[in-house]
């Protein structure tokens, strides 16, 4: 089996206690499902820093900031993909960026 970084992408932030014990439960339930698939659930992250070949730092997060990342395992990249539309993050307007985690 094959290990698959999920990187989250934007997503809107619940505003009301309801909203986030409701996306909490989405969460819950997406990861629940795919059991010993679970490598790391992560977690969401701030803003990011790049450092740039010069040496300089830009402190934006790029055109695309990680809003959060998440490790599993699937048996290919289709099996991946089918993971990451079930992710709670596309129901309030985010992306799942895949990448497979090469082991060395």
């Amino acid at each position: 089996m094959a290990k698959y970084l999920f990187i989250y992408h934007g997503g809107n932030h619940p505003e009301t206690e309801e909203e986030v014990a409701s996306v909490l439960d989405a969460w819950g339930k997406w990861m629940g499902g795919m059991g010993a698939a679970v490598i790391d659930g992560g977690n969401p992250v701030g803003m990011s820093s790049t450092v740039n070949p010069d040496g300089s730092v830009t402190d934006n997060g790029g055109s695309n900031p990680a809003s959060g990342y998440g490790l599993f395992e699937a048996a290919d990249l289709d099996d991946a993909l089918a993971k990451a539309r079930g992710c709670p993050i596309l129901d309030v307007g985010g992306t799942v960026e895949l990448a497979e985690a090469i082991d060395m």
